[in-house]
């Protein structure tokens, strides 16, 4: 699962910024040509020029590749409001520069084996799904066998269904409010899935307590599973402990999502 693409630097400009919901915005950066190799699961981070803080830089999964004549030209982040820097991002205009570094992390598994898969968002947790859809349908699988849980608090929180629905996805949603879909866990439509149907890989990335429920899931049914494990990132470059996580080898007993993530298999981790 270990990623070719190298990390780079570089000022990229805005293309265009906008609203998705009440809550969420997609910016499109213009970039260089190296993310021609960047693979769904990995992240970019940012940081706002001329801005002393946040004086981190800011980790966002690559929701999906920007092309022009085939080639990529632009990338584009799905982004929550949450705190001061994603406030200050809302205000970036067209031609706008930005700090772009990556692509980092390893990445979801692709491969044309992949017939029938499930994939499993929860709220922002949406993001780097779609850049793997696109990647799995652009490796000649066709995906209406296929299923994508959506889950939010509330239907604010469902994305990019319209999206999924364009890969022929069958489309389950949840919300905890009952204001769209099912009321309840996202984790509930998977497990109805699968009692009919044995995918052959599943895909999740959302808050911890979904990503223990969909492991527990996958290892219960044996069936395979990536997680993405989304975390607070202090470097994102491997150099602080802000980000370890526990493994279930004993020859390792922690390994950084940053650079050994964000993606890992489900059965190699301590929820």
């Amino acid at each position: 699962m270990k990623s070719s693409a190298q990390k780079h630097q570089e000022i990229a400009k805005v293309i265009w910024n906008k609203p998705e919901s009440h809550s969420y915005y997609r910016i499109g950066l213009a970039c260089s040509t190296i993310y021609e190799n960047a693979r769904p699961g990995q992240f970019i981070t940012l940081h706002l020029p001329g801005n002393l803080t946040p004086l981190l830089r800011r980790p966002f999964s690559i929701h999906r590749l920007i092309k022009e004549n085939g080639h990529v030209c632009g990338l584009e982040i799905l982004y929550k409001v949450v705190g001061e820097f994603t406030e200050k991002l809302t205000r970036a205009a067209a031609g706008d520069p930005i700090d772009l570094l990556g692509p980092i992390g390893q990445g979801f598994t692709v491969s044309s084996n992949f017939q029938k898969v499930a994939l499993v968002g929860g709220g922002i947790g949406i993001a780097p799904l779609v850049f793997l859809a696109d990647a799995i349908s652009e490796n000649s699988v066709c995906l209406s066998d296929s299923i994508a849980c959506l889950g939010g608090r509330t239907s604010d929180d469902i994305l990019c269904k319209t999206v999924f629905q364009s890969f022929d996805l069958t489309i389950r949603t949840t919300t905890d409010d009952g204001s769209e879909g099912e009321q309840g866990l996202v984790t509930r439509p998977l497990e109805k899935w699968i009692t009919s149907n044995r995918p052959d890989m599943i895909y999740a990335c959302g808050p911890m307590p979904m990503l223990r429920a969909v492991a527990d899931i996958a290892n219960k049914n044996e069936l395979p599973c990536e997680i993405s494990i989304e975390t607070i990132m202090a470097c994102g470059l491997g150099a602080c402990l802000g980000c370890a996580v526990n493994k279930n080898e004993t020859t390792e007993k922690y390994q950084h999502v940053c650079i050994d993530g964000p993606v890992f298999d489900a059965k190699t981790h301590i929820f």
